[in-house]
């Protein structure tokens, strides 16, 4: 009988579900980061077809990541938690709204100059979101 660190459970498939919506929704903006400039040189169209593919895959990887961490609430007793616990989940909230509004401004945007703008806020955001849910797993 493996013991509970070898275990596959609901509690794993939560976290590996969790995981892999964040790994989409985080890492996913910074390859196209990456990869913007390069598609520009390809196509003036390439950048703009990229990232409505890459909404697609990036806005279920949201909902994944969001219905999961729902999900984990549920599992967690809260009321065992100290206010750090409690203040820290706050912030991950509130970073991962400002992340999807900064996208869905980003992706709706006519202006560059917004475009670009709540792009970096969508990113960093999302990159803040991430450090505040890994502090929740220590």
């Amino acid at each position: 009988m493996p013991d509970a660190a070898t275990r596959l459970d609901l509690d794993a498939v939560r976290v590996f579900l969790h995981l892999l919506g964040v790994c989409g929704w985080v890492g996913g903006q910074i390859v196209m980061m990456a990869l913007v400039p390069v598609l520009r040189k390809v196509s003036p169209e390439a950048p703009r077809l990229a990232a409505a593919r890459f909404g697609q895959v990036a806005w279920a990887c949201f909902g994944l990541a969001v219905v999961t961490w729902i999900w984990g609430l549920a599992v967690v007793d809260l009321a065992d938690r100290g206010n750090g616990y409690h203040v820290t989940m706050l912030v991950k909230l509130l970073l991962v709204g400002a992340s999807g509004a900064a996208a869905g401004i980003h992706g709706t945007a006519s202006s560059v100059a917004v475009r670009a703008s709540s792009g970096a806020v969508a990113g960093l955001t999302a990159l803040g979101a991430l450090l505040a849910g890994a502090v929740l797993g220590t």
